[in-house]
């Protein structure tokens, strides 16, 4: 991975970072400061809860990959200290999809008339959990590639011995 390429992604994800921490920051104060309305709509305290919880598990997503990414640029990322990290993020991501579910919960009741929302919105959590099953496969992949490079290093040290 290049060193234009590494600045970038930190670039993206300081930036990302930031806006998450500050849209977190503006959720906790209307939740301290603020009040459900009366007028029979949606409360707001448990969408804000769940809107600070989501964004934690994107904000721990950002914290992984930018550790991977370390690890890139590093030459260290296919060792098993990697799958901790990715771990991390496809737990994360399945929170995510379990907060995004809970949303769903809380917006279901509104929707009786026009339950394709609640539909669609199922859809989305389901996307989400599709998520974590590709970065799963990534981890395969991963498991794949530090066996492999375990065993290349193996051979060299043979190979190094014979010479």
């Amino acid at each position: 991975m290049g060193k234009l390429a590494v600045r970038a992604l930190r670039a993206v994800l300081v930036v990302v970072l930031t806006g998450t921490v500050f849209v977190q920051a503006l959720m906790v104060w209307a939740l301290v400061s603020g009040s459900d309305p009366e007028d029979g709509s949606l409360p707001q305290t448990p969408l804000r809860v769940i809107t600070i919880l989501g964004i934690g598990t994107a904000q721990v997503a950002l914290v992984c990959v930018w550790r991977l990414v370390t690890m890139v640029r590093a030459g260290t990322v296919f060792s098993h200290a990697a799958f901790r990290y990715v771990d991390i993020i496809i737990g994360a991501i399945v929170a995510a999809a379990l907060v995004w579910f809970a949303v769903t919960a809380l917006n279901a009741p509104g929707q009786r008339d026009d339950p394709g929302v609640t539909v669609i919105m199922g859809g989305i959590g389901l996307a989400i959990l599709g998520v974590a099953l590709i970065v799963l496969l990534l981890r395969i992949l991963l498991a794949q590639a530090v066996t492999r490079d375990a065993e290349a290093t193996q051979m060299q040290a043979e190979l190094d011995e014979v010479i």
